[in-house]
Protein backbone atom coordinates (compact mmCIF):
# COMPACT_ATOMS: atom_id res chain seq x y z
CA UNK A 1 0.00 0.00 0.00
CA UNK A 2 1.44 3.38 -0.96
CA UNK A 3 1.57 6.30 1.46
CA UNK A 4 -1.53 7.96 0.00
CA UNK A 5 -3.55 4.79 0.40
CA UNK A 6 -2.33 4.36 3.97
CA UNK A 7 -3.27 7.95 4.81
CA UNK A 8 -6.75 7.47 3.33
CA UNK A 9 -7.24 4.24 5.25
CA UNK A 10 -6.15 5.92 8.46
CA UNK A 11 -8.55 8.81 7.90
CA UNK A 12 -11.42 6.39 7.40
CA UNK A 13 -10.55 4.54 10.61
CA UNK A 14 -10.44 7.74 12.63
CA UNK A 15 -13.43 9.47 11.14
CA UNK A 16 -15.95 6.71 10.89
CA UNK A 17 -14.83 3.99 13.30
CA UNK A 18 -16.60 1.51 11.04
CA UNK A 19 -13.97 -1.09 10.34
CA UNK A 20 -14.49 -4.65 11.52
CA UNK A 21 -15.01 -4.65 15.25
CA UNK A 22 -16.24 -8.21 15.36
CA UNK A 23 -19.77 -9.62 15.10
CA UNK A 24 -20.18 -9.84 18.86
CA UNK A 25 -19.46 -6.17 19.39
CA UNK A 26 -21.79 -5.21 16.56
CA UNK A 27 -24.60 -7.30 18.07
CA UNK A 28 -24.04 -5.90 21.57
CA UNK A 29 -23.90 -2.29 20.37
CA UNK A 30 -27.68 -1.89 20.40
CA UNK A 31 -27.74 -2.55 24.16
CA UNK A 32 -24.70 -0.40 24.96
CA UNK A 33 -23.90 0.64 27.66
CA UNK A 34 -24.55 -2.25 30.04
CA UNK A 35 -21.82 -1.52 32.59
CA UNK A 36 -19.78 1.45 33.90
CA UNK A 37 -17.46 3.36 31.57
CA UNK A 38 -13.95 4.58 32.31
CA UNK A 39 -12.87 8.05 31.22
CA UNK A 40 -9.07 8.02 31.23
CA UNK A 41 -7.10 11.19 31.97
CA UNK A 42 -3.39 11.35 31.18
CA UNK A 43 -2.48 13.83 33.89
CA UNK A 44 -2.51 14.12 37.67
CA UNK A 45 -5.64 15.47 39.41
CA UNK A 46 -6.09 19.22 39.52
CA UNK A 47 -5.09 20.23 36.00
CA UNK A 48 -7.37 21.47 33.23
CA UNK A 49 -7.90 18.06 31.62
CA UNK A 50 -8.76 16.42 34.92
CA UNK A 51 -11.12 19.23 35.93
CA UNK A 52 -12.92 19.03 32.59
CA UNK A 53 -13.26 15.25 32.86
CA UNK A 54 -14.85 15.47 36.30
CA UNK A 55 -17.29 18.17 35.23
CA UNK A 56 -18.43 16.03 32.31
CA UNK A 57 -18.47 12.62 33.97
CA UNK A 58 -21.29 13.20 36.47
CA UNK A 59 -23.76 14.49 33.88
CA UNK A 60 -22.68 11.94 31.27
CA UNK A 61 -23.33 9.19 33.82
CA UNK A 62 -26.92 10.37 34.14
CA UNK A 63 -27.43 10.65 30.39
CA UNK A 64 -26.05 7.16 29.70
CA UNK A 65 -27.60 5.49 32.74
CA UNK A 66 -24.22 4.04 33.69
CA UNK A 67 -21.50 5.45 35.90
CA UNK A 68 -18.61 7.15 34.11
CA UNK A 69 -15.53 6.80 36.31
CA UNK A 70 -12.60 9.19 35.85
CA UNK A 71 -9.28 7.39 36.08
CA UNK A 72 -5.91 9.17 36.09
CA UNK A 73 -2.93 7.58 34.33
CA UNK A 74 -0.33 10.36 34.28
CA UNK A 75 3.04 10.38 32.59
CA UNK A 76 4.86 10.89 29.29
CA UNK A 77 2.91 14.09 28.49
CA UNK A 78 -0.36 12.19 28.53
CA UNK A 79 0.86 9.44 26.21
CA UNK A 80 0.69 6.68 28.84
CA UNK A 81 -3.07 7.20 29.05
CA UNK A 82 -3.43 7.69 25.30
CA UNK A 83 -1.55 4.47 24.56
CA UNK A 84 -3.64 2.63 27.16
CA UNK A 85 -6.88 3.69 25.52
CA UNK A 86 -5.57 3.04 22.00
CA UNK A 87 -4.90 -0.59 23.01
CA UNK A 88 -8.20 -1.09 24.84
CA UNK A 89 -11.15 -3.03 23.41
CA UNK A 90 -13.16 -0.98 20.93
CA UNK A 91 -16.39 -1.52 22.85
CA UNK A 92 -17.11 2.00 24.11
CA UNK A 93 -16.29 1.28 27.75
CA UNK A 94 -12.81 2.82 27.77
CA UNK A 95 -12.56 6.42 26.61
CA UNK A 96 -9.89 9.11 26.63
CA UNK A 97 -10.45 12.68 27.78
CA UNK A 98 -7.94 13.87 25.22
CA UNK A 99 -6.34 17.23 24.69
CA UNK A 100 -4.15 18.84 22.08
CA UNK A 101 -1.01 17.80 23.94
CA UNK A 102 -1.58 14.07 24.22
CA UNK A 103 -3.21 13.76 20.80
CA UNK A 104 -1.29 15.78 18.23
CA UNK A 105 1.77 17.38 19.87
CA UNK A 106 3.46 15.06 22.36
CA UNK A 107 3.86 12.18 19.87
CA UNK A 108 6.33 14.40 17.99
CA UNK A 109 8.57 15.07 21.01
CA UNK A 110 8.16 12.02 23.28
CA UNK A 111 9.26 8.50 22.38
CA UNK A 112 6.05 6.90 21.23
CA UNK A 113 4.54 5.04 18.28
CA UNK A 114 1.14 6.59 18.83
CA UNK A 115 -0.60 7.77 15.66
CA UNK A 116 -3.79 9.73 16.37
CA UNK A 117 -5.09 9.12 12.86
CA UNK A 118 -5.02 5.33 12.95
CA UNK A 119 -5.18 4.58 16.69
CA UNK A 120 -8.40 6.37 17.68
CA UNK A 121 -12.00 6.94 16.75
CA UNK A 122 -12.81 10.64 16.92
CA UNK A 123 -15.95 11.02 19.03
CA UNK A 124 -16.69 14.55 20.22
CA UNK A 125 -14.83 17.85 20.38
CA UNK A 126 -15.57 19.59 23.68
CA UNK A 127 -14.00 23.04 23.56
CA UNK A 128 -10.80 25.01 23.90
CA UNK A 129 -9.10 27.26 26.39
CA UNK A 130 -6.37 29.85 26.01
CA UNK A 131 -3.11 29.64 27.83
CA UNK A 132 -2.32 32.45 30.21
CA UNK A 133 1.21 33.61 30.95
CA UNK A 134 1.44 33.78 34.74
CA UNK A 135 4.16 34.66 37.23
CA UNK A 136 4.36 34.53 41.01
CA UNK A 137 4.11 38.15 42.24
CA UNK A 138 5.88 37.16 45.45
CA UNK A 139 8.95 36.30 43.37
CA UNK A 140 8.80 38.66 40.40
CA UNK A 141 7.52 42.22 40.09
CA UNK A 142 6.72 41.93 36.37
CA UNK A 143 3.54 43.75 35.41
CA UNK A 144 3.85 43.33 31.64
CA UNK A 145 5.18 40.94 29.04
CA UNK A 146 7.88 43.48 28.19
CA UNK A 147 9.13 43.39 31.81
CA UNK A 148 9.54 39.63 31.49
CA UNK A 149 11.24 39.85 28.10
CA UNK A 150 13.70 42.47 29.36
CA UNK A 151 14.62 40.31 32.36
CA UNK A 152 14.95 37.18 30.24
CA UNK A 153 17.30 38.99 27.85
CA UNK A 154 19.37 40.19 30.78
CA UNK A 155 19.51 36.69 32.26
CA UNK A 156 19.91 34.14 29.44
CA UNK A 157 18.94 30.60 30.49
CA UNK A 158 18.26 31.70 34.07
CA UNK A 159 14.48 31.96 33.99
CA UNK A 160 12.69 28.61 34.38
CA UNK A 161 9.32 27.91 32.83
CA UNK A 162 7.11 25.05 33.96
CA UNK A 163 4.88 22.86 31.81
CA UNK A 164 2.73 19.76 32.10
CA UNK A 165 5.20 17.88 29.92
CA UNK A 166 6.99 17.76 26.59
CA UNK A 167 4.71 18.84 23.77
CA UNK A 168 2.18 20.41 26.13
CA UNK A 169 0.59 23.74 25.20
CA UNK A 170 2.59 25.27 28.05
CA UNK A 171 5.84 23.93 26.59
CA UNK A 172 5.07 24.87 22.99
CA UNK A 173 3.74 28.30 23.97
CA UNK A 174 6.88 29.11 25.95
CA UNK A 175 9.18 27.73 23.26
CA UNK A 176 7.44 29.73 20.55
CA UNK A 177 7.35 32.80 22.81
CA UNK A 178 11.10 32.51 23.33
CA UNK A 179 11.66 32.17 19.59
CA UNK A 180 9.58 35.25 18.76
CA UNK A 181 10.95 37.39 21.62
CA UNK A 182 14.55 36.30 21.07
CA UNK A 183 15.11 35.06 24.60
CA UNK A 184 16.43 31.82 26.08
CA UNK A 185 14.66 30.21 29.03
CA UNK A 186 14.94 26.74 30.53
CA UNK A 187 12.12 24.21 30.40
CA UNK A 188 11.06 22.26 33.51
CA UNK A 189 8.50 19.59 32.52
CA UNK A 190 6.13 17.99 35.03
CA UNK A 191 3.63 15.12 34.89
CA UNK A 192 0.72 17.51 34.96
CA UNK A 193 -0.39 21.08 35.51
CA UNK A 194 -1.10 20.46 39.20
CA UNK A 195 2.52 19.70 40.03
CA UNK A 196 3.74 22.56 37.87
CA UNK A 197 1.40 24.91 39.70
CA UNK A 198 2.68 23.78 43.10
CA UNK A 199 6.25 24.64 42.18
CA UNK A 200 5.28 27.94 40.56
CA UNK A 201 3.50 28.98 43.75
CA UNK A 202 6.46 27.76 45.79
CA UNK A 203 8.93 29.79 43.76
CA UNK A 204 10.88 26.87 42.30
CA UNK A 205 10.10 28.04 38.75
CA UNK A 206 9.58 31.52 37.37
CA UNK A 207 6.64 31.35 34.99
CA UNK A 208 4.14 29.17 33.21
CA UNK A 209 1.91 29.44 30.16
CA UNK A 210 -0.74 27.52 32.04
CA UNK A 211 -4.15 26.66 30.69
CA UNK A 212 -6.76 29.04 32.04
CA UNK A 213 -8.71 26.34 33.96
CA UNK A 214 -5.55 25.36 35.82
CA UNK A 215 -4.62 28.94 36.74
CA UNK A 216 -7.86 30.86 37.20
CA UNK A 217 -8.39 30.11 40.92
CA UNK A 218 -4.86 31.17 41.84
CA UNK A 219 -5.19 34.31 39.72
CA UNK A 220 -8.43 35.23 41.47
CA UNK A 221 -6.79 34.61 44.83
CA UNK A 222 -3.97 37.00 43.93
CA UNK A 223 -1.33 34.28 44.18
CA UNK A 224 -0.48 34.51 40.48
CA UNK A 225 -0.26 37.55 38.22
CA UNK A 226 -1.47 37.13 34.63
CA UNK A 227 0.55 38.99 32.02
CA UNK A 228 -1.13 37.90 28.78
CA UNK A 229 -3.32 35.25 27.15
CA UNK A 230 -2.37 33.27 24.06
CA UNK A 231 -5.76 33.50 22.33
CA UNK A 232 -6.50 35.87 19.45
CA UNK A 233 -8.97 37.77 21.63
CA UNK A 234 -9.04 38.57 25.33
CA UNK A 235 -10.62 35.98 27.59
CA UNK A 236 -14.06 36.76 28.99
CA UNK A 237 -12.75 35.44 32.31
CA UNK A 238 -9.80 37.87 32.25
CA UNK A 239 -11.04 40.89 30.29
CA UNK A 240 -8.33 43.20 31.66
CA UNK A 241 -5.47 40.91 30.61
CA UNK A 242 -4.06 41.67 27.15
CA UNK A 243 -3.34 39.12 24.45
CA UNK A 244 0.24 38.33 23.56
CA UNK A 245 -0.32 40.04 20.21
CA UNK A 246 -1.39 43.20 22.03
CA UNK A 247 1.78 42.85 24.10
CA UNK A 248 4.03 42.77 21.03
CA UNK A 249 4.40 38.99 20.65
CA UNK A 250 2.76 38.18 17.32
CA UNK A 251 2.54 34.81 15.61
CA UNK A 252 1.96 32.51 18.58
CA UNK A 253 -0.88 30.13 17.71
CA UNK A 254 -1.13 27.46 20.43
CA UNK A 255 -4.52 26.66 21.96
CA UNK A 256 -5.38 23.78 24.25
CA UNK A 257 -8.46 21.87 23.14
CA UNK A 258 -10.27 19.01 24.83
CA UNK A 259 -12.15 16.10 23.29
CA UNK A 260 -13.28 12.53 23.78
CA UNK A 261 -11.56 9.76 21.83
CA UNK A 262 -12.19 6.02 21.74
CA UNK A 263 -10.08 3.16 20.42
CA UNK A 264 -10.05 2.75 16.64
CA UNK A 265 -12.80 0.69 15.00
CA UNK A 266 -15.48 1.66 17.49
CA UNK A 267 -18.76 0.19 16.17
CA UNK A 268 -20.88 2.84 14.47
CA UNK A 269 -23.97 2.28 16.71
CA UNK A 270 -21.84 2.84 19.82
CA UNK A 271 -20.18 5.89 18.27
CA UNK A 272 -23.58 7.36 17.44
CA UNK A 273 -24.96 6.75 20.95
CA UNK A 274 -21.84 8.11 22.64
CA UNK A 275 -21.75 11.20 20.44
CA UNK A 276 -25.42 11.93 21.14
CA UNK A 277 -24.86 11.48 24.89
CA UNK A 278 -21.90 13.85 24.87
CA UNK A 279 -23.82 16.40 22.79
CA UNK A 280 -26.69 16.22 25.31
CA UNK A 281 -24.23 16.60 28.19
CA UNK A 282 -22.59 19.64 26.62
CA UNK A 283 -25.99 21.21 25.93
CA UNK A 284 -26.82 21.18 29.65
CA UNK A 285 -26.74 24.82 30.90
CA UNK A 286 -25.19 23.77 34.20
CA UNK A 287 -22.34 21.96 32.44
CA UNK A 288 -21.86 24.89 30.08
CA UNK A 289 -21.68 27.24 33.05
CA UNK A 290 -19.13 25.10 34.89
CA UNK A 291 -16.92 24.77 31.82
CA UNK A 292 -17.23 28.49 31.11
CA UNK A 293 -16.13 29.20 34.68
CA UNK A 294 -12.97 27.31 33.80
CA UNK A 295 -12.43 29.65 30.85
CA UNK A 296 -13.49 27.15 28.18
CA UNK A 297 -14.88 28.27 24.84
CA UNK A 298 -17.52 25.75 23.77
CA UNK A 299 -18.29 27.30 20.39
CA UNK A 300 -16.63 27.29 17.02
CA UNK A 301 -15.20 23.77 16.97
CA UNK A 302 -16.17 20.72 14.90
CA UNK A 303 -19.60 19.41 15.86
CA UNK A 304 -19.69 15.90 14.36
CA UNK A 305 -17.32 12.93 14.64
CA UNK A 306 -16.43 13.26 10.94
CA UNK A 307 -15.67 16.98 11.26
CA UNK A 308 -13.66 16.33 14.40
CA UNK A 309 -11.66 13.61 12.62
CA UNK A 310 -10.79 16.12 9.90
CA UNK A 311 -9.82 18.65 12.57
CA UNK A 312 -7.47 16.11 14.20
CA UNK A 313 -5.77 15.49 10.85
CA UNK A 314 -5.24 19.23 10.37
CA UNK A 315 -3.90 19.66 13.93
CA UNK A 316 -1.56 16.68 13.51
CA UNK A 317 -0.04 18.38 10.46
CA UNK A 318 0.09 21.80 12.16
CA UNK A 319 1.98 20.61 15.23
CA UNK A 320 4.34 18.51 13.18
CA UNK A 321 5.40 21.68 11.40
CA UNK A 322 5.55 23.71 14.62
CA UNK A 323 7.71 21.24 16.55
CA UNK A 324 10.04 20.97 13.56
CA UNK A 325 10.36 24.76 13.34
CA UNK A 326 11.25 24.88 17.04
CA UNK A 327 13.94 22.22 16.55
CA UNK A 328 12.14 19.77 18.81
CA UNK A 329 12.49 16.03 18.34
CA UNK A 330 11.60 12.87 20.24
CA UNK A 331 13.39 12.45 23.56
Amino acid sequence: MNKHARAWAGALALGAGLAAAGPALAQDASAWPQRPLRLIVGFVPGGGTDVSARILSARLSTVLGQQVVVENKPGASGLIAADYVAKADADGYTLLLANMQSTVAAPYVVQSNLDPIKDFTAVRYIGSVPNVLVVNPAKHSYTSVQNLVDDARAKPKQLLYASSGMGSPQHLSAARFSQIAGVTMEHVPYKGSGQAMTDLLGGSVDLNFDTLPGAINQIQAGKLRPLAVTSAERSKRLPDVPTLAESGIKGLDVVQWYAVLAPARLPQPVLDKLDRALAQTLADPEIQSKLAEQGMDLGGGPQTPAAFASYVRDEWSKYGKLTASLGLSKQ
